[in-house]
């Protein structure tokens, strides 16, 4: 399995961050406030520049409103 920022997995983990964020109708530094994160986090995750671990994942999910469980199903 290819890894890494560009894999195809995490490159699909991105855009369904990013839409769900959209969907929920917040902005990045909305979602960074959230977190107590600067606006660049988000936009860093979003764009690529870096990766989230699983404990940053999780607090994404809870600042943006969505399951990380149910986020999750959507890679498969």
């Amino acid at each position: 399995m290819s890894r890494g920022l560009q894999s195809p997995p995490y490159k699909k983990l991105r855009r369904l961050l990013a839409q769900a964020r959209t969907d929920s109708g917040l902005t990045q530094a909305q979602v960074a406030d959230r977190m107590k994160r600067p606006q660049s986090f988000v936009s860093k995750y979003e764009n690529g520049e870096r990766q989230l671990d699983v404990i940053e994942f999780v607090a994404v999910c809870k600042a943006i409103g969505v399951s990380a469980p149910e986020l999750l199903t959507q890679l498969t």
